[in-house]
C-alpha cells in the first residue's frame, strides 16, 4: 500500500478494519512520525529546524510563517496541513490519521488534543477505526487544553474557551466553551478569508 492510497483511503470515510492493509500500512508510517517527533522533541531546535521538521512529518512544504512550540506529538503526519501564519503552542497533540486541516492564521493553545480516529462501539470489531477529519477555518482560537473529536468543523474567526470538548461543528465568529463545548457568544467580528 502507498501513502496515496491509505490517505484516499480515509479522506473517504471508510473503515479501517483491525489487522487490514490499512491498519498494518498506518502502524508502520506511525513510526516515522514518532522518529521525526522525538528528534523534534529532544534539544533545543531553531524555529527553521523545527519548520524542516515539520516538513518532513507532513510530507508537505511548511510555510516560513508557521510557528510550532515544541513539544509536539502526532502519530501519522502525512494527513496533516497547515495554513500560512499558524501558531501552535506546547505540549499538542495530533492524530491526524483521519485527516486535520488548521486554517491560516489559527491559534491552537497549550495541550490541545485533536483526534480523527474513533474505535467500532461492537467489541469485537474494536480495533476497527472510523476516521473522520477535523478542518479548523482560518483565525480561530483554540484555547489550552482543549479537546476537538473526529468529524469536527471549526469555523473562520471562533474562540473555543480553554479546557473545552468540542463535540459538534462550531460556527464562524461563535465563543464556545464548557464540556461538551456550547456557543457562549457571537464574537462581533467577522473573520477576513486569508
Amino acid at each position: 500500500m502507498q501513502l496515496e492510497d491509505f490517505v484516499s483511503h480515509v479522506n473517504r470515510g471508510a473503515v479501517i478494519e483491525g489487522g487490514s492493509e490499512q491498519h498494518r500500512f498506518m502502524h508502520g508510517a506511525a513510526q516515522d512520525a514518532l522518529r521525526i517527533t522525538a528528534e523534534l522533541n529532544t534539544g533545543y531546535r531553531t524555529p527553521e529546524q523545527v519548520r524542516a521538521l515539520l516538513s518532513e512529518l507532513t510530507g508537505t512544504v511548511v510555510d516560513e510563517s508557521v510557528t510550532l512550540f515544541p513539544p509536539f506529538y502526532c502519530e501519522f503526519g502525512k494527513n496533516l496541513r497547515l495554513g500560512k501564519g499558524v501558531f501552535i503552542n506546547m505540549g499538542c497533540r495530533f492524530q491526524d490519521a483521519g485527516g486535520i486541516t488548521i486554517g491560516e492564521g489559527t491559534l491552537v493553545g497549550h495541550g490541545v488534543t485533536l483526534t480523527t480516529l474513533n474505535h467500532a462501539v461492537d467489541p469485537d470489531r474494536r480495533a476497527d477505526m472510523l476516521p473522520a477529519p477535523i478542518v479548523i477555518g482560518p483565525k480561530a482560537w483554540l484555547g489550552a487544553a482543549v479537546t476537538v473529536v473526529p468529524g469536527v468543523t471549526i469555523g473562520a474567526g471562533a474562540v473555543v474557551g480553554a479546557g473545552a470538548v468540542v463535540t459538534k461543528d462550531v460556527p464562524a465568529n461563535a465563543i464556545v466553551a464548557g464540556v461538551p463545548a456550547r456557543v457562549i457568544r457571537m464574537t462581533g467580528f467577522e473573520a477576513s478569508p486569508s
